[in-house]
């Protein structure tokens, strides 16, 4: 397999694996909001009476969203107008191609990267991309030829300037703790010692980050080029079905982006605290029985949990029977992957090729969790933490966060130069 066929390979993975994350996101957006003001959240939505607790909503979004008459109103700019949704969804999926999801892999002696490229300036990549965002919300903002829509734009520039600085600002110590850009590199500095993850050694940087990462997503405490009690939607107040629907899920692919960075930089990529990959490797057997006894016991756990919510009667229709939908085929699932470890697991041994693929697809999974916990972190702050006045949020970017960081990288200079932590 070619290099450029290989490429591809790993970009459409790593784009579907994103697109399909997204729906999940938004049924976690609203389940998380609905607990928080203790209501139910969606659960009305059906497929032969199945609900699975209103992940449905999320399939119909996507039909009516495709299906939904395709408005060009007549006063905008066309060719900007229909550029914009592109652009903003495009730049938020390719900031994912230096991102490292795992160790790389040797198949027939040769090296596999589990990420698309492993550029020696990997992290200026990352701000480089991101940085473009902007062009989708302003031109969204300008070529809709509405007055809410412009403000909408301009704040967005206005927050990307005040905010971008103070986001680049906070790698700057990672940057000197690491001695190098490329992404790979930090994470392999920080490897399996808790100790060494970037948000034990620069927690200033770590906080400044997230708080410059929320306002760069436009999300809450910091969506003010969409606050709809102002400006009514602000940027996309103009667009429907599709073009709409790929402004709000690039506005996803950015939380997801971003919580892979948050996971990269700060909290040790793909490692594991105190278990190393070269122990892992040595011990590929003993994970793999650990993980497939775990697996198994979640299952039968989980879907007991569900099943047990089963009252016949309780709403009248298929609903009554959705626990047992759920959770019958969980017990079933971890019942026989329990039987399977007894009978078999001694038997298997993990050599060559199977090794590698079950060390990686561990790792990619750890990678994962991390950064989806930082996914369901930015919705949960969305949903607790009101909006800020513009006033405040430029107060909060100059007089802060800038500050803040600056006199962080002279720390984390004057301990790099002094104490030789530098790689």
């Amino acid at each position: 397999m070619t290099d450029g066929i290989l490429a591809a390979v790993k970009t459409f993975a790593i784009f579907f694996v994103v697109i399909n994350i997204v729906p999940v996101l938004i049924w976690m957006e609203r389940k998380v909001a609905a607990y928080i003001q203790d209501r139910r959240g969606p659960n009305r939505a059906a497929i032969l009476g199945i609900r699975l607790g209103g992940m449905i909503h999320s399939l119909n979004d996507v039909i009516k969203l495709f299906t939904k008459e395709d408005i060009l109103p007549p006063h905008v700019n066309k060719p900007m107008y229909l550029a914009a949704p592109m652009i903003a969804m495009f730049v938020a999926t390719i900031t994912m191609a230096v991102i490292p999801f795992a160790d790389p892999m040797t198949i027939g002696g040769k090296k596999f990267l589990l990420q698309i490229a492993d550029l020696d300036a990997g992290l200026l990549y990352v701000f480089a991309v991101s940085s473009l965002g902007i062009y989708g919300v302003l031109l969204a903002g300008w070529a809709a030829n509405n007055k809410f829509a412009l403000l909408g734009g301009l704040r967005a520039s206005a927050q990307m300037i005040s905010y971008e600085i103070s986001l680049g600002l906070a790698v700057v110590g990672i940057f000197l703790l690491a001695g190098s850009l490329k992404l790979s590199d930090i994470v392999a500095q920080q490897g399996s010692d808790l100790w060494m993850w970037n948000i034990i050694r620069q927690p200033v940087a770590f906080f400044i980050f997230l708080a410059a990462l929320f306002a760069e997503t436009n999300r809450l405490p910091f969506d003010l080029p969409e606050g709809e009690a102002e400006i009514v939607a602000g940027y996309h107040v103009e667009y429907s079905s599709m073009k709409f629907a790929l402004f709000f899920m690039a506005e996803y692919a950015h939380i997801i982006v971003g919580s892979c960075i948050i996971t990269t930089l700060f909290f040790g990529g793909w490692h594991i605290p105190f278990i190393s990959a070269d122990w892992m490797r040595a011990n590929a057997d003993l994970l793999l029985k650990i993980n497939w006894a775990g697996f198994a016991l979640v299952s039968i756990l989980g879907g007991g949990y569900i099943a047990k919510w089963f009252r016949k009667g309780k709403y009248g229709d298929l609903r009554d029977f959705e626990p047992l939908v759920i959770g019958v085929p969980g017990i079933l699932t971890g019942v026989g992957l329990l039987g399977l470890f007894v009978l078999f697991g001694d038997q298997v041994h993990l050599t060559g090729l199977w090794k590698g693929i079950f060390i990686a697809g561990l790792q990619v999974s750890v990678f994962l969790a991390k950064a989806l916990f930082f996914c369901f972190f930015f919705i949960w702050v969305r949903w607790t933490l009101p909006r800020f006045r513009y006033d405040q949020l430029m107060r909060l970017g100059w007089k802060g966060m800038l500050p803040l960081a600056l006199v962080n990288i002279l720390v984390t200079g004057w301990v790099v130069l002094f104490g030789g932590h530098h790689t």
